[in-house]
């Protein structure tokens, strides 16, 4: 569904996409993460027709979305500061929004304030950020759209609507084969709710991949070896740290691959724990240095 070829994009020198390569499939809810700077806001950017890029292609449905009228109607961005006029009512946009949407579906739009329980006649400027938050899930929902883009979605949303909205969303997805890709750096949630997760850095794709394989690819073990024992050569360690006995590693491969190799050590226990996708994000990115490091003054 969402095509990202060779993407090129700099600005005043800085080269912010350096030859990005993105595929997310229809009807994936796909997790785009990466630290500070690695251009994933440009890359939504891109995928909302905002910038024009250099070179390379951004292509959804297999068309492109740059002054592509016709993409974009069947597009659901929400950046992740909200922009409205400042005077219309949520109303005033939903009229906006239907008569700029062919597939804006008003029906939709009256049944979902039974969810978001905000008055339609309000200005946006009233509302508190997380209600302008709500209000933006209320409208994109009813546009019926095909592929939805977020970039920092939920931030400012209480905990019981951050469950609602994303519930709105999946439902979507099961129901209509809606595509999500979302930007976040709360990957706990992420890891709720995605099937597929790309993580960028330096304006590269440093891997692409489903989360049951991504998760698969890479292991924490917890070890205790008996002494004068040693570890296999063959192991591709990312991470190894200590305490007395105990060992932790974080290793890449199969759980059951490098569990049946290390039980040739005769360890005294030997306990696979499957990692979150926050750490496989700092072990991918370059295990220790990106931890966060006790320093003593």
């Amino acid at each position: 569904m969402i095509q990202v070829r060779d993407l090129v994009k700099s600005f005043e020198g800085f080269r912010a996409l350096d030859g990005l390569n993105v595929s997310v499939p229809q009807g994936a809810v796909y997790g785009l993460v990466g630290p500070n700077g690695a251009g994933k806001s440009t890359l939504i950017r891109h995928l909302a027709g905002i910038y024009r890029q250099d070179s390379g292609e951004v292509l959804i449905g297999g068309e492109p979305v740059y002054e592509n009228p016709a993409v974009k109607s069947r597009l659901a961005y929400i950046p992740d500061d909200i922009f409205y006029y400042t005077q219309a009512s949520i109303r005033d946009m939903m009229r906006f929004y239907r008569d700029l949407y062919p597939g804006f579906d008003e029906a939709v739009f009256e049944k979902l304030g039974e969810v978001f329980q905000l008055d339609p006649k309000r200005t946006m400027r009233r509302l508190s950020k997380g209600q302008q938050k709500q209000a933006a899930f209320w409208l994109a929902l009813s546009l019926r759209p095909e592929v939805v883009v977020l970039d920092e979605p939920v931030d400012g949303l209480d905990p019981v609507m951050r469950r609602q909205v994303w519930g709105l969303l999946l439902a979507d997805v099961a129901e209509r084969g809606t595509t999500v890709l979302v930007s976040s750096h709360n990957l706990r949630e992420l890891e709720d709710v995605c099937d597929h997760v790309g993580i960028m850095n330096h304006g590269k794709m440093l891997l692409e991949r489903s989360l049951s394989e991504l998760q698969d690819n890479i292991v924490k073990i917890q070890l205790a070896l008996p002494d004068g024992g040693v570890l296999p050569e063959e192991l591709e360690i990312l991470h190894r740290s200590a305490i007395g006995r105990v060992q932790q590693l974080i290793l890449r491969g199969r759980a059951e691959e490098l569990t049946e190799k290390l039980a040739a050590a005769k360890p005294l226990f030997l306990d696979p724990v499957p990692l979150s996708l926050e750490e496989i994000f700092i072990y991918e990115l370059g295990g220790a240095d990106h931890e966060v490091q006790n320093i003593l003054l």
